[in-house]
C-alpha cells in the first residue's frame, strides 16, 4: 500500500478524531488568569488570530490521526515520514531509541532545515514529535535557531508525547527567534500568527535558552506552551505497533492486539489524569504573546529565567497544575500578571521570584472552584489550594502586588511589595489564607486587604509603611495580630461591615489620621485589646470622635459615672454646710443667739417716762448707758 492510498484511507479516521480532537483544543485553550485578560486587538484582527488557532488545531488533529494509526502499518511508517496538511507540510519524527538531532534534521529536511551563512539555522517546516519521539536541539558552539513567521505563514514544534529538549551553554546559550525571513528580522507582528513551540504531554527541558518573538493569541498557541493531553503519558512507554502482517479490519472498523491502546478512548478521559512533565532552568523568554504558558502538568521546575516583555501574562500555570515549583525567577515588564496560578492549581510553591513592572498584578493565586454546580463540561464544584509565595518581591506593578483569588490554605509569607495600588489582597471567600511576615510600603491604597468573603484569615507579623490604610479588613472573619503599621496616613487599621469573631491585638500603630483602629462601620462581635496606638495622631474632628465612643453601652456606663459622681458632690456640699453651721460658736457667734426675743415682742416705752414711774431716773451718764443696755436693742434711741 502507497503512502497516497493510506492517507485517502485515513480520511475517515480524521473526520473521527477532528471531534476527539475538539477536547485536545479546549483544555488548556481558554485564556489565563481566570478570564480577566482584555485582548488589546480590534475586532478584525481578534477574528483573524482566532481562525488561525482553529486552523491549527485542525491541521494537529490530521497529523495527530495519521500518527496515531500509522504504527499499526509498519514498515516505512515506523521512519520519519512528512505529511501536507494543505497549509503547509509536518515533517513528524517517530519513536526510536535515541533522540533526534540538529544533523538528523539536515537529512531529514535538507530544503526546509537549512544552515544559514552566519550559522544559524532556518526552519521552514513544522516538527511533529509522535509518542515516544526524542528531539534534542543543541550545539556545542551554540545554537541559533530561526522559525519562519510572517505574513506568508509561520511553522511550529510540537511535541505529542515525546520529549522535547532544548539546551544550551552558559558560555554559549541557546537561541530560538521567531524570524521574518523576509524582512530579515525578528517577526513582531502577531496579527497574522507567529511561530510557537508547544509540548502536548510528555516530557521537555529546556536549559541555558533564549526564546523571543513566538506565538500568538491562546495559550496553547502563545510562545512556550506546554500542555496535557486526553491521552497518556508514553514518552517513557514501550510502544505497541503491530507488525503489518498481523493487520486485520473490516471497513472503518481496525483489529488491534490486547495490551497498550495506541488511541485510547477519548469518552473516558479526564485531562487533570495526563500531565507533561517540564524542567526549565537558566534562560529568558523575551516578547512572546505568553512568555510561558503550562497547563495540565505534574512535576514543573523553573530556576533562575527570567520572562519578560510578554504581550500578555508572565509566567502561567493555567488548570491542572500540580506539583510545581518556582525559584529565582524574575517576570518583568510584562503586558499581564507577572505569575499566574489559575484555577485547578495546586501545590505550587513560588520562592525566591521577583515579579516587577508588569501592567497587571505581580502574583495572581486563583482558587476558585471550575464551576459552581452542574454545568456543561460537569466540573468540580471543589475550591483549589495548597499554594504559596514565599521569600519573593513585587515592585510597581498595575494593579496588586499578590491577589489571593478564592482557593484554600494559601500561604503568602516573607515577601516585600512596594507600590501598586494595593499591595496584598485576598477575597473571592478564600479560607484559610495565612498572610505573615511581609514588608509592604507605598501603597496607593490599602497595604493588606482581605475582603468579600475570606474566612480564617491570619494576618500576623507584617510591617506596613507609608500607606492610605494599614491594614483592612472588610466582610471578612480574620486574625490581626502581632502587625506595624508605620507612617499611616488614613486608618491604621480599618474593620468595615460583617466581622463578627475578628481579633485585634497585639498591633504597633503610627502616623496621622481619623483612627488608628477604625470600627466604626463594623458590625458582629470583634475583639480590639492591648493595641499600641500612642503615636498615632488623631486628626477627626469632635463629632467623628463622639460617633466612635457613643455606642450605647458606652453611653449606659458613663451614664452610671456620673450619676455616682453628682451624688458623691451634693452629698460632700450638704456634709461642709453642716459642719460650717456648727463651728460658728467658735468663730464669735452668741452661743444662745437663737433664743433672742423676737423684734416687736417687747412694747416700747420712753425711757423718760419710765424713769419718772420709777423715780429713780439720773442724769448722770453712767446710770444712763447702763439703763440702755438694759433696754432692747429694737426701741429707737431717744
Amino acid at each position: 500500500m502507497t503512502r497516497h492510498h493510506f492517507l485517502a484511507g485515513l480520511r475517515g479516521v480524521v473526520v473521527l478524531a477532528l471531534a476527539a480532537g475538539a477536547l485536545l483544543a479546549s483544555a488548556p485553550g481558554a485564556p489565563a488568569a481566570d478570564g480577566d485578560d482584555k485582548p488589546k486587538v480590534n475586532a478584525t484582527d481578534a477574528e483573524n488570530e482566532t481562525a488561525l488557532v482553529a486552523a491549527e488545531d485542525h491541521r494537529l488533529d490530521q497529523v495527530r490521526a495519521v500518527a496515531a494509526v500509522a504504527p499499526l502499518k509498519g514498515g516505512q511508517w515506523k521512519a520519519p515520514y512528512r505529511l501536507d496538511t494543505g497549509s503547509g507540510y509536518t515533517l513528524v519524527l517517530t519513536q526510536r531509541s535515541n533522540p533526534y538531532t540538529v544533523s538528523d534534521l539536515l537529512e531529514l529536511a535538507p530544503q526546509t532545515f537549512v544552515r544559514e551563512r552566519d550559522g544559524s539555522y532556518l526552519l521552514t517546516e513544522n516538527l511533529y514529535l509522535n509518542a515516544g519521539a526524542k528531539l534534542k536541539l543543541s550545539n556545542p558552539g551554540g545554537l541559533t535557531l530561526r522559525m519562519a513567521s510572517s505574513n506568508k505563514g509561520f511553522v511550529s514544534i510540537v511535541s505529542f508525547g515525546g520529549r522535547l529538549t532544548l539546551e544550551g551553554t552558559p558560555q554559549a546559550p541557546m537561541r530560538i527567534v521567531g524570524w521574518d525571513d523576509k524582512k530579515n528580522k525578528p517577526d513582531t507582528d502577531v496579527r497574522d500568527g507567529r511561530a510557537y513551540i508547544r509540548a502536548i504531554g510528555g516530557q521537555f527541558s529546556m536549559t541555558y535558552a533564549k526564546v523571543s518573538d513566538l506565538g500568538f493569541w491562546s495559550g496553547r498557541t502563545g510562545g512556550l506552551s506546554l500542555t496535557g493531553t486526553d491521552r497518556p503519558d508514553t514518552g517513557n512507554i514501550k510502544d505497541s505497533s503491530v507488525p503489518s502482517d498481523t493487520d486485520a479490519g473490516s471497513g472503518d472498523v481496525v483489529a488491534q492486539p490486547s495490551g497498550s491502546l495506541a488511541t485510547p478512548d477519548t469518552r473516558f478521559s479526564v485531562p487533570s489524569l495526563s500531565y507533561v512533565s517540564a524542567e526549565i532552568g537558566h534562560s529568558t523568554l523575551t516578547e512572546n504573546a505568553y512568555g510561558l504558558f503550562i497547563s495540565g502538568a505534574n512535576g514543573v521546575s523553573i530556576s533562575d529565567s527570567t520572562v519578560q516583555k510578554s504581550l500578555e501574562h508572565g509566567v502561567v500555570l493555567h488548570r491542572f497544575v500540580t506539583n510545581a515549583v518556582v525559584e529565582r525567577t524574575v517576570s518583568k515588564d510584562n503586558g499581564g500578571d507577572g505569575f499566574v496560578m489559575a484555577r485547578a492549581t495546586e501545590q505550587v510553591r513560588v520562592s525566591g521570584s521577583t515579579a516587577t513592572g508588569n501592567g497587571g498584578n505581580g502574583f495572581t493565586i486563583s482558587g476558585r472552584p471550575l464551576a459552581s454546580g452542574p454545568s456543561a463540561s460537569g466540573e468540580s464544584i471543589s475550591s483549589y489550594g495548597s499554594n504559596s509565595v514565599s521569600d519573593s518581591t513585587a515592585k510597581d506593578n498595575g494593579h496588586y502586588g499578590i491577589e489571593i483569588f478564592g482557593g484554600t490554605d494559601v500561604g503568602v509569607q516573607n515577601n516585600r511589595i512596594e507600590g501598586g495600588d494595593m499591595g496584598i489582597v485576598a477575597r473571592k471567600d478564600a479560607t484559610k489564607v495565612a498572610i505573615t511576615g511581609n514588608h509592604l510600603s507605598g501603597q496607593s491604597r490599602q497595604g493588606i486587604s482581605v475582603r468579600d468573603g475570606v474566612t480564617a484569615a491570619t494576618i500576623t507579623g507584617n510591617i506596613v509603611e507609608s500607606t492610605d490604610t494599614g491594614i483592612y479588613v472588610r466582610d471578612s472573619v480574620g486574625e490581626i495580630r502581632g502587625n506595624t503599621v508605620q507612617d499611616g496616613t488614613n486608618h491604621g487599621i480599618s474593620l468595615v461591615g460583617s466581622v463578627n469573631k475578628s481579633l485585634v491585638t497585639y498591633n504597633v500603630i503610627s502616623g496621622v489620621g481619623p483612627s488608628a483602629v477604625d470600627t466604626t462601620r463594623a458590625h458582629g462581635g470583634i475583639t480590639v485589646k492591648q493595641n499600641q496606638t500612642f503615636a498615632w495622631h488623631d486628626t477627626s474632628s469632635f463629632w467623628i470622635k463622639f460617633r466612635h465612643y457613643a455606642s450605647p453601652m458606652t453611653l449606659l456606663w458613663a451614664g452610671m459615672l456620673l450619676l455616682i459622681l453628682f451624688s458623691a458632690v451634693l452629698g460632700r456640699r450638704q456634709s461642709r454646710r453642716g459642719r460650717r453651721r456648727a463651728g460658728r460658736g467658735v468663730l464669735g457667734v452668741h452661743p444662745y443667739d437663737d433664743k433672742r426675743p423676737l423684734s416687736g415682742a417687747v412694747k416700747e416705752v420712753p425711757l423718760r417716762h419710765h424713769a419718772a414711774q420709777l423715780n429713780w431716773f439720773s442724769k448722770d451718764d453712767e446710770e444712763t448707758t447702763a439703763l440702755r443696755a438694759l433696754t432692747p436693742q429694737s426701741a429707737p434711741p431717744r
